[in-house]
């Protein structure tokens, strides 16, 4: 299956200081990173809260960031004002590169998202036919990939999306970064609250949904709607929810929503 993803920005870095500033703006190890691989990366402020999800991807000594279109000119003037002096070149190609979402399927110059997914950058569509975008989101929901959009920014720390887990997005050893200080205290100290899980229901819903549990003492939302598509007469979610809920009965909008469980 491969689809266009519409809704992502692609910049391109380039410079003699390029990897190393990378390392020093986001969440996981750029210096691991091999090409071929798109890897999950944290976009944080200087309180441990999201920004924006990128997908990094490396080529020779270049390297390509996407991440939700509506994040484009925040994150690209975040970038532009820490590189000061550094030898960094930002270009946006995300009106002349086309983002595919690949599964199951091989491309030459696929970037490896997880054993299922790959992300591919081709500057024409020529023989390639398209399938339904909502598989791809489908499939990011039961790979329980997360995504951050302009909604949701500034909203979430890593441990609530679950990035922290076999460090799938999240370096514990690689240095400084913004908001690493709040990320590595709440790892090493503490003990995340809320986490991400699966869910469907019956009823549409939508990226920033808030999710309620009748008898939670918090005085926010028990969880928030992360990521979420329509299939069919079902609704499928990523969302983030209260860890001492996890087994209690949660509505959006007065409507029960039901956890999916994995074996």
């Amino acid at each position: 299956m491969i689809t266009q993803l519409r809704g992502r920005s692609l910049l391109k870095l380039t410079g003699s200081d390029v990897q190393s500033f990378l390392q020093g703006q986001f969440s996981n190890d750029i210096d691991a990173l091999e090409d071929g691989v798109a890897q999950l990366n944290a976009y944080c402020q200087h309180q441990g809260k999201i920004i924006a999800l990128i997908w990094v991807m490396k080529s020779a000594d270049d390297f390509y960031l996407s991440f939700a279109s509506d994040l484009s000119e925040i994150v690209t003037q975040k970038l532009t004002m820490f590189k000061m002096m550094s030898d960094v070149t930002i270009e946006n190609l995300s009106d002349s590169i086309i983002q595919l979402g690949l599964i199951d399927e091989s491309l030459g110059g696929a970037y490896k998202l997880n054993t299922q997914q790959s992300v591919a950058l081709v500057e024409t569509l020529d023989g390639v036919e398209l399938d339904d975008v909502n598989e791809w989101e489908s499939a990011c929901i039961a790979k329980s990939i997360p995504e951050v959009t302009l909604t949701t920014s500034e909203k979430f720390v890593p441990q609530m999306l679950n990035l922290d887990i076999d460090e799938v997005g999240v370096s514990f050893t690689k240095g400084c970064y913004p908001g690493q200080e709040v990320v590595a205290r709440l790892h090493y100290l503490g003990k995340a609250k809320r986490r991400m899980y699966q869910f469907e229901s019956d009823q549409a819903l939508q990226v920033g949904d808030e999710l309620q549990v009748e008898h939670s003492k918090s005085a926010k939302a028990t969880g928030l709607v992360v990521r979420s598509v329509k299939l069919d007469a079902k609704s499928l979610c990523l969302a983030t929810l209260e860890i001492a809920h996890e087994n209690d009965t949660v509505t959006i909008n007065n409507h029960p929503i039901n956890r999916i469980h994995h074996d």
